[in-house]
């Protein structure tokens, strides 16, 4: 998942009963949460005499729980409250920033703040293990040229494997729907919303869901979906097809395909390749029409 950010939110202000230092820094694309819960939290750090020593982070696991949000690799699936407080710097408190960063950035992070480095191994004599994430800590002091982030999702519950994996750049975003033959799968709860009902309803009845897309639409997808973000940041257009953007789109490919290798992605060749079983694997062709 992705989060855009970092965002050092005075914003936060004050809730009635506790306040929220100005120093709260928010990593964010999505609303921020209720200060009053973050509030209490500093509350309880402060009368622990340790607000002024503490890194605070506060995030979620993924995008709105709605159409196109949880389980999915569009902006609102991808877009996560990230907060980061930092006593040790001090100078983006109240600021915002439009880095792309990442949940894979907080391990880097607190490692950093610990001064903790890596431990160096590899697995199965292959490379040495690299963390993929980045420490967030620059971050804090001045803003990065952080223009680049990547996501990754293979399954949800045990009925719901559909991989994707996507790569923001720029203004642009591409996403990889590596089983885009078989409908997106819905996930239980998902499907008694009020929400997903409404859309099951009105679709049914063929009357207008109010919705920038259908239900065949979100059920059935292109392999590969490319937006303009910059003039589309509700991804309503995809761009793949087309002829004007196809340098973009080879840009993208390239970029996520170097990282599904750097991170040993077993869905690299996938779904028109099979990635071979050795210690320097190559793609080799399914010659399934794909």
């Amino acid at each position: 998942m992705t989060a855009r950010g970092p965002v050092a939110d005075g914003a936060a202000g004050e809730c009635p009963h506790v306040p929220v230092p100005p120093r709260l820094p928010v990593l964010s694309a999505a609303p921020p949460p209720h200060p009053a819960g973050i509030g209490l939290v500093l509350q309880e750090l402060r009368g622990a005499g340790v607000l002024n020593d503490t890194l605070v982070i506060f995030t979620s696991d993924n995008g709105v729980p709605f159409p196109s949000g949880r389980t999915n690799l569009y902006w609102p699936g991808t877009a996560e409250p990230l907060l980061v407080s930092s006593p040790e710097h001090p100078q983006r408190w109240g600021q915002a920033s439009e880095a792309y960063v990442s949940l894979l950035d907080l391990t880097p992070t607190i490692l950093d703040w610990f001064s903790i480095p890596y431990p160096s191994y590899a697995i199965f004599g292959l490379k040495t293990v690299q963390l993929t994430g980045r420490s967030l800590l620059p971050a804090l002091e001045a803003e990065p040229l952080w223009t680049t982030v990547f996501g990754s999702q293979s399954h949800h519950e045990i009925t719901m494997s559909y991989p994707m994996r996507s790569v923001y750049h720029q203004n642009f975003h591409l996403v990889h729907n590596l089983h885009f033959k078989m409908p997106f799968p819905v996930d239980q709860d998902f499907y008694v919303s009020p929400t997903f009902q409404d859309l099951l309803n009105r679709s049914t009845a063929g009357r207008p869901t109010g919705w920038y897309k259908d239900l065949h639409r979100y059920y059935y997808r292109e392999r590969w979906e490319l937006y303009d973000r910059g003039r589309d940041p509700r991804e309503t257009q995809n761009l793949a097809a087309d002829p004007r953007y196809a340098q973009v789109l080879g840009l993208l490919q390239t970029q996520l395909a170097k990282w599904q290798w750097e991170t040993h992605d077993p869905w690299v060749c996938a779904p028109d390749g099979v990635l071979e079983e050795k210690l320097s694997p190559q793609c080799r062709p399914l010659h399934n029409e794909l």
